[in-house]
């Protein structure tokens, strides 16, 4: 286990404490209590020529919903709820996207078989000059599903973000207290044999259907329901258009005499291991 392992570990189990011990956990919280208030600061310019009636961002859709609950202290709509969701918008399309496309050049490079359909799906749909956009998508089933893969293979957020039960309730026969933390494996969800004809092995045909892209109700990286991944659409979109572009412009080959692994390295969220690729330019 890391220092910043042990440190996350604690912190988790006796955060009314930790502020108090010195160490690198300190550095993280100074940086947050920063962040958090160049958010305010954002929110207040915001506030200065907000038009209710012509939303420019998340930020004024958000005001706009606040509004609606003006004096009901049971709402979810208030500030300091809008300066964690327009952080956590920020992460989500940040450090857990260039993962992911981390793990995405690496399974090109490793299937280069995969990554000749991808390109000749683009250039079908797009050429070698056309810029992507999401509106390409549902003509581009096979580069869809490749991007579904990657995200099932590399899954980088093994264990889902930790869960808090709202009141007392019964899961599958189990009791959960109110206050119960609940974390979701889904390591086994995504390589459950049941579920996967091949769960070991890049193989985006697990997300087509007779040529077309097909949904698997067992395939969730950003969680479900109520308490869904705010940042699913950002990154669903940053991952198609980056993806695509790059694809779409370069193949992706090793070096010479340079063998590449899937190994890990230990982080949040889990990313490949450090590796050397050559991007050549198509022609």
């Amino acid at each position: 286990m890391t220092d910043i392992q042990a440190s996350l570990l604690l912190y988790n189990i006796f955060p009314w404490i930790m502020k108090f011990l010195p160490g690198s956990h300190q550095t993280v919280i100074k940086y947050w209590v920063k962040l958090k208030m160049f958010v305010v600061q954002m929110i207040e310019n915001h506030r200065r020529d907000w038009n209710p009636d012509q939303p420019r961002d998340f930020i004024d859709a958000y005001l706009k919903e606040m509004a609606k609950y003006t004096g009901n202290d049971t709402s979810s709509f208030h500030e300091e709820n809008l300066v964690c969701s327009t952080l956590d918008l920020f992460f989500a399309g940040t450090e857990t996207t260039s993962s992911t496309l981390r793990w995405a050049l690496l399974y090109m490079v490793m299937n280069p078989e995969i990554q000749e359909k991808v390109q000749a799906e683009i250039d079908r749909v797009l050429g070698q000059t056309q810029q992507p956009s999401m509106a390409d998508r549902d003509h581009m089933p096979y580069t869809n599903a490749v991007i579904h893969e990657v995200q099932r293979m590399g899954n980088i957020i093994p264990l889902n973000a930790p869960r808090e039960v709202a009141f007392d309730t019964t899961l599958g026969g189990y009791d959960l207290p109110k206050g119960t933390m609940i974390m979701t494996n889904l390591t086994a969800l995504h390589r459950d044999p049941k579920e996967w004809a091949t769960p070991d092995t890049f193989n985006p045909e697990h997300f087509l259907e007779n040529g077309q892209f097909k949904k698997r109700e067992s395939f969730m990286p950003f969680s479900i329901g109520k308490r869904v991944c705010i940042g699913e659409q950002l990154a669903r979109a940053e991952l198609f258009i980056f993806f695509t572009s790059l694809v779409q412009r370069f193949t992706f080959r090793p070096p010479a005499n340079e063998k590449l692994t899937q190994k890990v390295r230990i982080a949040i969220p889990l990313s490949p291991a450090s590796y050397r690729i050559c991007a050549i330019p198509r022609a």
